[in-house]
């Protein structure tokens, strides 16, 4: 039943990495369930790599127009961006160097799934600004950076802590969504790419490289989806419905834990 279990968590990335509802969260509380009441699964860090690829690639599709003004007339985003990748960059290393536990533990998912509730439920306050992506200050593109660092932590939503971070940067809902997922390219990426390059030193894998490739497929087709689906709420202002989603559930995985 590996197989099965890995099209369930590569749909759980697929919908979570787009909703801000955690996805970092979602697939530590899926994999603890998985090894508590079902098979547990092998080469994590393998699986993980493969499906944040897959709506890695949902990103580039989704925003291939956005990328290609990158190298012409938005040139400037891209200073913004690494601007903002910079502290997630430096969170990363230091979480993984010293509380790596931290990254795979459903309590600490628990307790940040509520804390994702309650910025989206100040996003519902907060009304759209005016500013584009190219319109951004470097601070702020910063301050956008900090949240997405914060977002390192499994159960606070990447997408959901950086775009209420460019709302509260006075961005339109469109942009402050567009310089999120811009931002997440490097992020992941660079991500994947330092992880991968620990594989060839692994041992030999057992999982099919047919079902990570179904895997990465499901995560890339949902993931398209969910951003389709994401942006139509953000533009209609309904980010803050999420928050009834992440808030039960973060009391769930605590009273399951404690």
């Amino acid at each position: 039943m590996l197989w099965l279990e890995i099209l369930i968590l590569a749909v759980v990335q697929g919908i979570a990495e787009f909703l801000p509802i955690s996805s970092s969260g979602h697939i530590v509380v899926g994999s603890a369930l998985f090894d508590q009441f079902g098979q547990a699964i092998p080469e994590k860090l393998t699986v993980n790599i493969v499906l944040h690829l897959g709506t890695l690639a949902a990103i580039l599709v989704f925003y291939r127009r956005r990328i290609v003004r990158l190298l012409g007339s938005d040139r400037r985003v891209i200073g913004l961006l690494l601007v903002g990748s910079i502290p997630a960059v430096v969170a990363g290393f230091v979480i993984k160097e010293y509380l790596t536990a931290c990254l795979e533990s459903p309590l600490t998912a628990g307790l940040m799934f509520p804390i994702t509730g309650l910025m989206l439920l100040w996003s519902a306050r907060h009304c759209s600004g005016e500013t584009t992506c190219r319109e951004l200050s470097y601070s702020k593109a910063f301050v956008v950076g900090l949240f997405q660092a914060f977002a390192i932590l499994p159960g606070i939503s990447r997408s959901g802590a950086t775009i209420v971070a460019g709302l509260g940067c006075g961005m339109r809902r469109d942009e402050a969504a567009a310089f999120s997922f811009l931002l997440a390219i490097p992020v992941i990426g660079g991500a994947g790419l330092l992880e991968g390059v620990k594989l060839p030193r692994e041992p030999v894998g057992t999982v099919p490289p047919a079902v990570l490739s179904v895997g990465a497929a499901v995560s890339f087709v949902v993931g398209l989806v969910a951003l389709w689906w994401l942006i139509r709420w953000i533009d209609q202002g309904k980010l803050y419905l999420f928050a009834w989603w992440v808030i039960p559930v973060g009391a769930a995985v605590l009273m399951w834990q404690i």
